[in-house]
């Protein structure tokens, strides 16, 4: 009688939670279709992306020159003869007159250009440095009106007014703002074909952890629902702050990882739950509070190992963050409210079309013989297991120690890209290529009457080729303000702006006694300006981190030892992923694993810092769901050793295969002929395999197998104050 009442009650209790299911489903419909339209418009919102430090002392100096009238280019055009390519040799005077009419033609068109603010040549300056050192080319200079966003949306129309002044000439265009703007375009053809790339080997890889097509495609919808509806968001933040638009490919690839990550757990606790011959509706409800839990957790992770990112003062690096924040947020919600919803929607059908259902069927949940396996012997010698794991990791660490910190130019560019070919150019061709100058802004009583004892101090510092005197302005009054005398001088240097030559340059003049203040600009100094801004925002950054983190892990396992462990883990294997870029990327060695692209000797820095917190991010992230499920497993059965075989044996399938899907959809970007990507996805990929093999199956195991019960002590008082959750031995009865 008391069965036939709970299933009457049951009944209408089913059909309104179908109901709600529907509703939540219809309304997530509707809301990623609204983002989709909004596509389009959102990514119109996102900018170049500031690659160098706020309030550095190199654009500090570039405002005060152009104030005091020496704008630096944005635009720079090499005007040649045809001729040049068949007979470099010598240079009929005709053919040096016709070039030096296109110079003059190309400044008069552009000069008439509303997106132009000044435009200058050798021919209409006089400059030597704007002639080639065989004087063939000469170079037309331009500055471009507006913001950031603006002129690199103005570029192709002033090049092309630029080409149509000289149809007889050659005219090859370089500058940042043309380099930007191939980046920008390289990212969106990119991305596409990293997901066509990605999406087939993906599907057959869900396909193989979840058995069902069907269970294998909602991974997929999560990651698709969860990048749309981000997009909207980082362009409403991008009103506000800069939001770079790698910020959309960063986000792709992390998205479609953590979705996968977040709905592999899921699936797989609500598989094991109903195996355990409970009824659908409980098994999602116990999998909710177990690895719900865990998403969460996860979620919160990401977003503080991200969210310190701001104290790190560079635009681009914000906008990854936001991006990887924003995504995390999302898939996490999602998972949590709009998969659930979809399972109990599907009911029976989520199991439709399963190839590998009788395997399936065969084994209780995800328990992997390989990996109870290697936590047996693991956990049976921890000594030598994780003394061996820590040794291969310190050595893949070490050459981290001689990273060479840089910014992205146009050698991040296939060198076929015109921009990088133009820029190469000018620096095989002219004796002063543009971003081989530094701008010295000087400020003072004395600065315009002592401006060439001041030149003669530097030129003769190591490394400086020559120096202009460009302007001097004595003290005096204008527009009924009185002003201090100024100078700007221009230094040429022989050293390539991301070398160590470079810094000692920029270094040794603001080191040089000047006849009053002294501002260095030019793209060595925002070079070394950033690389110092990130050093000196590194320990705040990480101290962040590390109390963040610590905090979450603490409440997530209402132990001590077990998360400061989870970071000194974390920390190595960051090491040993950071010390690999350094090897491929920086050192150029083993090219041939992520394709061919232009060594530098350096590292771009907000990318570097990126992958770091990112790659923090996902072993916190895995850590999350393995302590999770060996802190259930030792509530169980009170044994630690049992509890970590079990825990690893049950989560360790799990964690490879989320890894590999992650390694799958970031490794798809290190195709790109775009080195920023591919420095981004190989670096990602890298991280989240190291971490998922090595340290999750070897050395977490081997170090919590030495410590014991040890792992779960916690202070009473600390024990008193923290938050009692359910587990899932004690929601199992």
């Amino acid at each position: 009688m008391r069965d036939n009442q709970k299933a009457q009650h049951e009944v209408p209790l089913r059909a309104k939670t179908r109901r709600r299911a529907w509703l939540i489903v219809a309304c997530a419909t509707l809301t990623v279709l609204l983002a989709g339209a909004l596509a389009p418009w959102a990514v119109s919102q996102l900018s170049p992306g500031g690659t160098v430090a706020h309030n550095a002392e190199a654009l500090k100096a570039h405002r005060q020159a152009q104030q005091l009238g020496v704008p630096a280019p944005d635009l720079v055009f090499s005007v040649s003869s045809p001729a040049d390519d068949a007979d470099s040799a010598s240079m009929p005077k005709a053919s040096a007159a016709r070039v030096a009419d296109g110079s003059y033609a190309v400044v008069a068109a552009l000069a008439r250009r509303p997106e132009v603010k000044a435009v200058w040549s050798a021919t209409t300056t006089g400059d030597p440095w704007l002639r080639s050192k065989d004087g063939h080319s000469l170079l037309v200079a331009t500055q471009l009106n507006g913001t950031q966003k603006q002129q690199e949306q103005a570029a192709p129309e002033v090049v092309a007014a630029a080409r149509a002044a000289v149809p007889g000439l050659r005219l090859q265009a370089s500058g940042a703002m043309l380099t930007q703007r191939a980046m920008n375009d390289a990212i969106a053809q990119d991305l596409r074909t990293a997901e066509l790339l990605a999406a087939p080997i993906l599907i057959l890889l869900l396909v193989f952890a979840y058995g069902s097509l069907v269970r294998a495609l909602l991974p997929v919808v999560v990651a698709l629902a969860a990048v749309s509806c981000s997009l909207p968001v980082l362009a409403l933040v991008a009103q506000f702050t800069e939001v770079s638009q790698l910020a959309v490919n960063a986000a792709a690839a992390l998205g479609l990882g953590l979705a996968v990550d977040y709905s592999l757990f899921l699936l797989s606790r609500v598989q094991e739950e109903t195996v355990r011959q409970m009824d659908r509706e409980r098994a999602l409800a116990a999998a909710l509070r177990s690895s719900g839990r865990c998403v969460a957790f996860s979620a919160a992770a990401i977003t503080v190992c991200l969210a310190t990112a701001w104290t790190v003062p560079v635009p681009m690096l914000h906008g990854l963050a936001l991006a990887g924040m924003t995504v995390a947020v999302m898939a996490a919600l999602i998972a949590l409210l709009v998969l659930p919803a979809i399972l109990r929607l599907l009911g029976p059908r989520l199991l439709a079309w399963d190839p590998m259902a009788p395997w399936r069927r065969a084994r209780a949940g995800d328990d992997s013989p390989f990996w109870r396996r290697t936590a047996t012997k693991v956990t049976a010698r921890p000594a030598l297991a994780g003394g061996l794991t820590v040794l291969l990791l310190a050595l893949l660490a070490v050459p981290f120690f001689h990273v060479r910190l840089g910014l992205a130019d146009d050698r991040a560019l296939p060198p076929t890209a015109a921009a990088a070919q133009a820029a190469q150019h000018l620096r095989a061709e002219f004796a002063a290529p543009p971003e081989q100058i530094l701008t010295v802004s000087v400020t003072g009583p004395h600065a315009a009457n002592e401006a060439m004892s001041y030149r003669a101090q530097l030129i003769d510092l190591a490394h400086v080729t020559a120096v202009q005197v460009k302007r001097t302005i004595p003290a005096g009054k204008a527009a009924g303000r009185q002003h201090q005398a100024a100078a700007v001088l221009l230094v040429a240097t022989s050293a390539a702006p991301d070398t160590q030559r470079a810094t000692d340059l920029v270094n040794s003049i603001r080191d040089t006694s000047a006849p009053g203040n002294v501002l260095v600009g030019g793209r060595a100094a925002e070079v070394a300006d950033t690389a110092q801004a990130v050093r000196d925002a590194l320990p705040r950054c990480l101290t962040l981190l590390a109390a963040g983190l610590t905090f979450l892990l603490v409440l997530f396992t209402r132990t001590v030892v077990a998360p400061l462990k989870a970071l000194a883990v974390a920390v190595i294997s960051l090491g040993a992923s950071l010390g690999a870029l350094v090897v491929l990327f920086q050192d150029g060695h083993g090219r041939a694993l992520v394709g061919d692209f232009t060594v530098t000797g350096s590292l771009d820095t907000p990318a570097l810092l990126f992958i770091l917190l990112v790659t923090l991010a996902l072993s916190v992230d895995y850590e999350v769901f393995l302590l999770g499920r060996i802190r259930e497993e030792y509530q169980r059965n009170g044994d630690n050793r049992t509890a970590i075989i079990d825990g690893v044996a049950r989560t360790g399938r799990l964690v490879t295969c989320a890894a590999t899907a992650l390694v799958v959809s970031t490794a798809a970007m290190a195709t790109s002929d775009l080195t920023l990507l591919k420095f981004i996805g190989a670096g990602i990929a890298l991280g989240a395999l190291v971490d998922a093999v090595l340290v999750r199956g070897v050395l977490v195991p081997a170090v919590m197998a030495a410590l014991g019960p040890a792992n779960w002590w916690t202070p009473i008082n600390v024990r008193s104050s923290l938050p009692v959750t359910a587990t899932a031995g004690k929601d199992n009865g």
